[in-house]
C-alpha cells in the first residue's frame, strides 16, 4: 500500500505549491497545513527544523522540504513523488502566466489582483509564526523562546548577520546549551 503514501504525498504538496502564491515564504503556512495537520508526516518540533535547516540551505526552501518529507514518508519514490508535485505545477504555471502577465501587464485588474494577494499572505505568515511560537513555547518555555526570538531579531535587522548564520547560531545554542539547562 505504499502508492496510498505516494498519492498522499502528491496532493498534499501540490495543493499547498499551488496555493502558496508568492513563492516559498507564502507556501509554508500551506506546506505545514498539510504536512504537520491534515496527513501528520511530521511533528510541529519536527517541521520547525525542517524549516530551519531548508532555510540555512541554499535553494529553494519549498523543493528541500518536499524532498526530506517525501523521502521520510515515502523512501526514494516518495521524494521523486514530492519534487514533482511541487515543482512540475510551478513551472507550467509560470510558463502560462508570464505569457498572460506580458499580454495584460498594463490591466488594472492584474496590477490590483497582485497588490490584495500581499496582506493575504502576511496574515498566513503571520498564523505560522504563531503556530511555530506556541510550539517552541511548549518545548523550551517562553522565556528562553522571547530571548531567541530577540537575539535573532537583533542580529538579523540590526546587525544585519545573514539568516542562515543566526539559524546555525541557533541549532548551536540548541544542541548545546538548551539541553543542559534546567528546564
Amino acid at each position: 500500500m505504499e502508492w496510498i503514501e505516494w498519492w498522499r504525498l502528491l496532493l498534499g504538496f501540490f495543493m499547498a505549491n499551488v496555493l502558496g502564491y508568492g513563492g516559498g515564504p507564502a507556501s509554508i503556512p500551506l506546506l505545514y497545513q498539510e504536512v504537520v495537520t491534515n496527513y501528520a508526516w511530521t511533528s510541529p518540533a519536527e517541521f520547525s527544523n525542517i524549516l530551519a535547516l531548508g532555510n540555512a540551505l541554499p535553494g529553494p526552501i519549498a523543493t528541500k522540504m518536499a524532498a526530506f518529507v517525501g523521502y521520510d514518508a515515502g523512501g526514494w519514490i516518495g521524494l521523486i513523488v514530492a519534487l514533482a508535485a511541487t515543482v512540475v505545477p510551478s513551472a507550467v504555471a509560470l510558463i502560462i502566466l508570464l505569457n498572460v502577465l506580458r499580454k495584460y501587464r498594463q490591466s488594472p485588474v492584474v496590477k490590483g489582483m497582485t497588490l490584495l494577494i500581499q496582506p493575504v499572505i502576511a496574515v498566513l505568515m503571520l498564523v505560522l509564526t504563531w503556530q511555530m511560537g506556541e510550539s517552541a513555547i511548549d518545548s523550551i518555555g517562553w522565556v528562553q523562546s522571547l530571548i531567541i526570538a530577540a537575539v535573532a531579531f537583533w542580529a538579523m535587522q540590526i546587525r544585519k548577520i545573514h539568516p542562515a548564520l543566526v539559524i546555525v547560531a541557533a541549532f548551536a545554542y540548541g544542541g548545546f546549551i538548551i539541553p543542559h539547562l534546567n528546564m
